[in-house]
């Protein structure tokens, strides 16, 4: 039961959580949608606090990162539950979990930072569910690992409100943000929110912070993978985050609760690229589909490959020390560090130390 800084008292007895804007308004042992957060004696605790579903550490670009320290290893780990409701989640085993036994491993935050440490890894990250939902946990961790010069990573939907992304992306180095669709109807009915706020955290952090972020979003067949959508999402990245915002594009498989849709066509994957890059954006990238073209990196303005990937097997490396085309001298957007030895293709999982 780890106090939390984010609710306020109703007249009615309730507490009202402002961590996301779900505002879950909670009677005493009461759980919000997340799951994680309950009233408890006037307030509002964490019950996931130091509890993780698994630790591995996987190559940055499975984040995905591809301009963040390419070929880095990173110690990825997660809690249970989540404040959104996908229709199509992918960890659904472990963002709707309401099984404590889920969270079988125990980790103080000086624990992952010496995990991550003893096994070289250059960053961590808060992933697997999103890591808004346990943000004490995840802030703490970020202040010790960055103590011993760890980076910190957070994959998340961006679903939280002012204060709390303050406080949270202010210790964040590098964030992957889950832009599901770009559509009002679509955060509605597939995956029980609002887009709105997330916009408000991608203008947030592009305007206000230091932090490297990246975007993705999975195309489903017939939901959000029209031309129109895609023309008018990428329009809008370009005019209020710029052209070098990297943007992957992953392909949708059956899950969870839609079963019966059929998998993304990878030719699908291809026009949403064409029109990104059409519209102005310079790095988009193809995901869960085995495309070197697509997945490689190329320098805006000469367009040779700078960097190339075969799924996470890193080939071609044609940038500088600092990041720079070395056939041009454009620098590429990003943080860049010379890798002799990239990760790969690995999953490795890892007990904590």
């Amino acid at each position: 039961m780890y106090p939390t800084e984010y609710w306020q008292p109703l007249p009615d007895g309730r507490i009202r959580c402002t961590l996301c804007p779900r505002y879950c308004s909670l009677r005493e042992g009461k759980r919000g949608a997340c799951f994680v957060r309950q009233a408890h004696q006037g307030e509002i605790v964490l019950t996931t606090y130091g509890r993780s579903s698994g630790f591995c550490i996987d190559p940055i670009e499975k984040k995905p990162l591809n301009h963040f320290y390419p070929g880095s290893s990173v110690l990825s780990f997660g809690t249970a539950g989540c404040n959104l409701g996908c229709k199509f989640c992918q960890n659904w085993n472990i963002s709707k979990s309401r099984q404590m036994e889920s969270l079988s491993r125990r980790a103080t935050p000086q624990q992952i930072a010496n995990t991550a440490n003893v096994h070289h890894c250059d960053s961590i990250a808060f992933t697997y569910n999103d890591p808004v939902i346990f943000l004490e946990y995840a802030v703490e961790t970020a202040m010790v690992c960055r103590e011993v010069n760890i980076h910190t990573v957070a994959v998340s939907a961006g679903y939280i409100n002012e204060k709390p992304r303050e406080q949270f992306f202010s210790v964040i180095d590098a964030a992957n943000i889950d832009l599901k669709a770009f559509s009002e109807r679509f955060y509605k009915k597939v995956c029980g929110g609002a887009l709105a706020p997330v916009l408000d955290t991608l203008k947030y952090l592009h305007q206000e912070t230091s932090v490297w972020f990246e975007l993705t979003t999975l195309l489903i067949p017939g939901e959000n993978d029209s031309e129109r959508e895609i023309d008018q999402m990428t329009q809008w990245v370009v005019e209020h985050l710029g052209g070098d915002v990297p943007l992957h594009f992953s392909a949708f498989h059956p899950d969870f609760k839609m079963m019966e849709t059929p998998r993304t066509p990878s030719n699908t994957l291809v026009m949403a690229r064409h029109i990104a890059l059409r519209n102005g954006l310079n790095y988009v990238y193809v995901g869960n589909v085995h495309n070197e073209q697509c997945s490689s990196t190329y320098c805006p303005n000469c367009g040779h490959k700078v960097l190339s990937r075969n799924w996470f097997e890193l080939g071609t490396w044609a940038l500088t020390e600092t990041g720079r085309c070395s056939h041009c001298d454009t620098q590429i957007a990003g943080r860049f560090a010379v890798n002799s030895k990239p990760f790969g293709r690995r999953r490795i999982p890892v007990d904590i130390i």
